[in-house]
């Protein structure tokens, strides 16, 4: 059985460490500190590492961690520095005996990857708990893509971002869709875990579907929305983009 963890950084990033009690895969290390400090203090043996995109934020501990290890895979986009098995998207990944499937979810930026190995989704920035990433470099119909993608996946998935957002998604959420119960539901008990100092991830894909605008833009709800804030159109991208816009400057 592989425990779950999301170790904080910064101010609201996650590494997420996935271990066998004897040997851990971690995804985006931006710092190299805290990961050391976990596994000598859970006598971990790092076995390798996944990366979902290239921001300094995910990538920093990356020479770190791989100075005393020279020889440790670390899987991601080849424009990573540190990156010595580069991917690009379709490709399978073996790790602690599991197969993660590698999706490329353009969008956030142009080389995103997500990995997917049942119930996991380790999504970097591309799905956030009720988000969605800022487009830097994709377009909103990548992004629409991507989201559909991993959307897509089994209700049971856990959804495993990279940052902690969910509380200024979910107010943004119920802006959009100030109707959904479910949505007034979700906000309340996400409160009550970071009132506790508990982390809101993963969320799954169940809760997901019913509370993400993003995943929600043929809702007519949305739509309306997105056409007050300047959708042209009621096509599931150009509702996106449009909530997607409203959200930068929330």
């Amino acid at each position: 059985m592989l425990k779950l963890i999301p170790l904080p950084i910064f101010d609201d990033n996650y590494i997420w460490v996935l271990h066998d009690h004897r040997r851990a895969l971690a995804v985006d290390p931006g710092l190299a500190a805290p990961l050391e400090d976990f596994l000598t203090a859970s006598g971990l043996q790092l076995a390798a590492l996944l990366v979902t995109h290239h921001h300094l934020d995910h990538t920093g501990g990356l020479a770190g961690l791989l100075a005393s290890r020279p020889d440790l895979p670390v899987y991601g986009p080849a424009r990573v520095a540190g990156v010595n098995r580069p991917l690009v998207g379709g490709e399978t990944v073996s790790v602690l005996d599991h197969d993660f499937d590698v999706i490329p979810v353009p969008g956030h930026t142009l080389d995103h990857l997500a990995y997917y190995a049942a119930p996991w989704l380790f999504c970097g920035d591309t799905l956030f708990a009720a988000g969605c990433g800022r487009l830097f470099e994709g377009s909103a119909t990548q992004m629409h893509a991507s989201l559909t993608r991993l959307g897509a996946l089994p209700a049971d998935t856990l959804v495993c971002c990279t940052h902690e957002y969910t509380l200024s998604n979910l107010k943004f959420a119920r802006a959009v869709e100030p109707a959904n119960a479910e949505l007034r539901e979700r906000e309340v008990v996400e409160q009550a875990r970071r009132a506790q100092g508990l982390p809101t991830l993963p969320s799954n894909m169940a809760l997901e579907r019913a509370t993400n605008p993003y995943l929600r833009c043929a809702e007519p709800g949305v739509i309306g929305a997105a056409r007050h804030h300047g959708a042209t159109d009621d096509t599931e991208p150009e509702v996106l983009a449009a909530i997607r816009r409203w959200k930068d400057h929330f």
